[in-house]
């Protein structure tokens, strides 16, 4: 089995060779990983192009949702994006805070900011910043942030309860996050997992649906609500040949399957724990 930081090494070196890819390879390469060329569509990705702010040059193909479409900024507000990748969802959330609101991008792989800090410079953007940097060990002050966004990133972090309480921590009282990611509900043969993962290295490190919302519930974060949910539909040529007739038709009856959710959660205003000292 992979060590965290061996896995962590894997998405480093993908998102690496992501980063030099222009968006009609990634969407045909299924979330940029390779693996399935003959593919000609996106399986996850959704239509930016008519949002305020939208970049073409920042635009990768990689999300599963738009989680700015319901993460109730306001002008004036700092916000995270965990996983920024080239800036696509920064630059859109940096239209809805304005000038005097402020857009931090954290991202692990060095070529993801250096092409994220190259689009902001085009724009001209002075409230916008890239750092580089581990979800799981935010480079972020506590108690700093008033909204993160994240896109298709937490499934690919090993430790999602790291992960969350980061979020947390970084995270002023009364905070609030909203996340595009990916989930299974119900238990995938493994057949079809291994063959969803290389049509779709997104589903790689997806877990079940009530686990995640589960972790977010430990962490400490109230009034989380799935803002949005949409299964994700493989090919009948993975399906027919990966599953017997009755899994089949349980797939497509949705007993198990992958989806696309995008989540929200606030932090109280009176939290009980304070992640960063640890005191309850």
């Amino acid at each position: 089995m992979q060590t965290s930081e061996e896995l962590k090494d894997i998405v480093k070196e993908k998102y690496s060779e992501i980063a030099n890819q222009s968006k009609a390879q990634n969407e045909t390469s299924c979330c940029g990983v390779g693996g399935c060329t003959t593919i000609e569509y996106s399986v996850f990705s959704e239509d930016y192009t008519k949002l305020k702010g939208y970049n073409k040059d920042a635009d990768l193909g990689l999300g599963c949702g738009i989680p700015t479409e319901f993460v109730q900024l306001k002008e004036g507000d700092t916000v995270l994006d965990l996983g920024s990748g080239a800036g696509n969802d920064c630059f859109v959330v940096r239209e809805l805070v304005g000038k005097s609101g402020k857009v931090i991008g954290l991202d692990m792989t060095d070529a993801m900011i250096n092409k994220a800090r190259e689009n902001a410079d085009k724009l001209g953007f002075n409230n916008v910043e890239f750092r580089l940097g581990d979800i799981e060990d935010m480079p972020i002050g506590a108690n700093s942030i008033n909204v993160i966004v994240s896109n298709c990133v937490l499934n690919l972090v090993p430790d999602k309860q790291k992960a969350f309480r980061e979020t947390f921590r970084v995270l002023k009282p009364g905070g609030h996050f909203s996340m595009s990611d990916v989930v299974l509900r119900g238990e995938l043969p493994e057949s079809l997992k291994s063959q969803a993962e290389m049509y779709a290295g997104c589903v790689s490190g997806a877990i079940q649906a009530d686990e995640y919302l589960n972790i977010i519930k430990k962490t400490g974060f109230e009034n989380i609500t799935v803002q949005k949910e949409k299964q994700i539909h493989l090919p009948d040529e993975i399906i027919n040949q990966y599953l017997s007739n009755q899994e089949c038709k349980d797939f497509r009856n949705g007993a198990f399957g992958i989806y696309s959710i995008t989540v929200f959660g606030n932090k109280p205003i009176n939290p009980e724990c304070d992640l960063d000292t640890m005191c309850c």
